[in-house]
C-alpha cells in the first residue's frame, strides 16, 4: 500500500514499524457544538484506512483515538450558553 508522507511530501510504500503491527494514533472530536458532516468524515477517512490495513494488508492494529471533552472552545461555548461544565 502506498500513502501520502505529508513530511516528505512524496508517495512512499507503507511499512509498519514493528514486524506486521500497525499503532495508529488518531485525534479524535473535540466536543463543543454539534457535530457536523466534517466532524463524521474524519471517522470514516480513518475507519477506511484501518480496515484496508487490517483485512487487505493483512497487519495487525493497536488503534488508540483521542476526544476532547474539555477545552478552549468547550469552555468558551457553555460559558456562552450559560451551561455548566459539569
Amino acid at each position: 500500500m502506498r500513502l501520502y508522507n505529508t513530511l516528505t511530501r512524496r508517495e512512499e510504500e507503507f511499512a509498519p514499524a514493528a514486524d506486521g503491527q500497525v499503532r495508529m494514533y488518531t485525534c479524535g472530536l473535540t466536543v463543543y457544538a454539534r457535530g457536523h458532516i466534517g466532524n463524521f468524515r474524519t471517522f470514516v477517512a480513518l475507519d477506511v484506512l484501518r480496515r484496508a490495513l487490517r483485512h487487505q494488508e493483512g497487519y495487525g492494529m493497536r488503534h488508540v483515538m483521542n476526544f476532547t471533552d474539555v477545552d478552549d472552545r468547550t469552555i468558551l461555548e457553555s460559558q456562552k450558553a450559560g451551561l455548566p461544565l459539569r
